[in-house]
């Protein structure tokens, strides 16, 4: 199977995926109306709290630290970041994306101040988050609307570098659940960053192909998408070659 490559550019930082759920036929109009459901991917830029995790690189983001990070701009922050996802999709779908991935987080408690916001207190969402093992600490999560999106499991898998037994990034986040009755996957990225060699991410792409395939094992004919921050354009071998995406799908 090969995967569309339309919403994988490394220079978006949020990508908007419109799902039409169910047709309901009218006789008399002989028409199909549908329900619509929002799905994005937003990279949150570095939300780490004030305190001090010893078990992270999280210096830079602590009140004594380069970018002197305090509680005034952790929660100015929590702001402007909850405005701009309860924004995703308005155009089609009011109140938020049903499901949003999200990079570049600190803990989940980061991510329970987040949905606490006024901005999204009232989307009613829920988080998948698990620990990675990234030496700044940051993860990959699944925020979720339990009304439309059933989570059935959730898994995150680290990326293993063969040559590198101490490198350490993060996870990925595989959710599989039902989306409005219908069985869907999810899986979550936010491969090495362009400092790293290309081989980094072709390493990751070789995962979350694998992660694809395993799914597909299981239902050959499996809703599967692939979202995150993949640090490199739709042209690069680690799209193209190890994760076999093309510009448009035969299937």
């Amino acid at each position: 199977m090969n995967f569309p490559i339309s919403s994988l550019n490394r220079w978006f930082t949020c990508i908007i995926i419109i799902i039409f759920l169910s047709g309901i036929n009218h006789v008399y109009a002989q028409q199909k109306q549908y329900k619509a459901g929002c799905i994005a991917f937003y990279n949150l830029e570095n939300l780490f709290d004030t305190i001090d995790d010893p078990q992270t690189d999280d210096a830079e983001y602590l009140p004594n630290g380069p970018s002197k990070w305090n509680t005034e701009r952790y929660n100015l922050k929590l702001q402007h970041m909850s405005e701009a996802i309860s924004q995703i999709g308005d155009e089609m779908v009011k109140g938020g994306p049903t499901i949003i991935g999200l990079s570049e987080m600190e803990n989940k408690q980061v991510l329970v101040d987040l949905i606490h916001q006024p901005a999204l207190k009232n989307a009613g969402y829920d988080i998948v988050h698990y620990d990675s093992p990234d030496k700044r600490g940051v993860d990959v999560a699944l925020l979720y609307k339990p009304s439309v999106f059933k989570v059935i499991a959730s898994k995150a898998t680290p990326l293993h570098v063969p040559w590198r037994k101490d490198f350490r990034t993060r996870d990925q986040l595989v959710v599989s659940g039902l989306f409005d009755g219908e069985p869907m996957s999810v899986i979550v990225n936010h491969w090495p960053s362009r400092g790293q060699g290309p081989e980094y991410r072709a390493e990751a792409a070789k995962l979350t192909r694998h992660l694809a395939d395993s799914l597909m094992q299981l239902d050959a004919k499996a809703k599967i998408i692939i979202m995150g921050d993949l640090n490199d354009d739709p042209i690069d071998p680690s799209l193209t070659q190890f994760l076999g995406a093309k510009e448009k799908s035969k299937t």
